[in-house]
C-alpha cells in the first residue's frame, strides 16, 4: 500500500510539474497576458528570414509580433504588420530594420526610436526600413574578393 502511494504521489509531482512547464510556454507565446497592441506596417526590400509569429522587438525585449506578410506588387518589396504593445509608444522617425540573432539564430523584426516628439498612430507606417542582410551573399562578395586580390597580386 505504501508503495502504491509513493507512485500516486511521484505522478502528481510529475503532473504538477508539466502543468508548470506548460503554462511558462504559453506565456511566452503569448496567450497568458491579455495586453492590447496597435498594428503598424513597414516596406522591407527583403523579409527572408521572417514569417507571421516572429518577434517584434526594440532594446532586445520582445514587444510584439509579425501578423502579416504580403507582397507589394507595385513596388515589389514586402509589406510587414506587426502588433506592438500598447504601452510602447514610438516616435514618428523610427526605424525597422530586420536583424539576426547571430550566425545559426534567427531573424526578427528590430525597432530603433526615433527622437520625433509626435508619436506613430495605429495603422502608421514606419518610412526608416532595413531589409534582411544575406549572410551567404556577403560571403560570396568577400570570398569573390580576395579571389581578385589574389590574381591582381599575381599579375603584377
Amino acid at each position: 500500500m505504501a508503495e502504491n502511494a509513493t507512485e500516486v504521489l511521484a505522478g502528481g509531482v510529475v503532473l504538477v510539474a508539466a502543468l508548470g512547464f506548460l503554462a511558462y510556454a504559453a506565456q511566452g507565446v503569448g496567450f497568458g497576458g491579455s495586453s492590447s497592441s496597435y498594428d503598424l506596417r513597414a516596406s522591407f526590400q527583403s523579409v527572408e528570414g521572417i514569417s507571421v509569429g516572429t518577434d517584434v522587438r526594440l532594446a532586445g525585449v520582445k514587444v510584439g509580433t509579425v501578423s502579416k506578410l504580403e507582397l507589394n506588387p507595385a513596388t515589389f518589396y514586402a509589406d510587414a504588420t506587426f502588433s506592438v504593445q500598447d504601452h510602447v509608444q514610438l516616435p514618428e522617425d523610427s526605424a525597422a530594420l530586420i536583424s539576426s540573432e547571430g550566425l545559426l539564430g534567427g531573424n526578427f523584426v528590430e525597432l530603433r526610436p526615433g527622437g520625433a516628439l509626435d508619436n506613430l498612430p495605429a495603422g502608421a507606417e514606419i518610412e526608416d526600413t532595413q531589409g534582411a542582410i544575406s549572410l551567404i551573399g556577403l560571403l560570396m562578395k568577400f570570398v569573390g574578393k580576395s579571389a581578385e586580390d589574389g590574381l591582381g597580386g599575381a599579375a603584377q
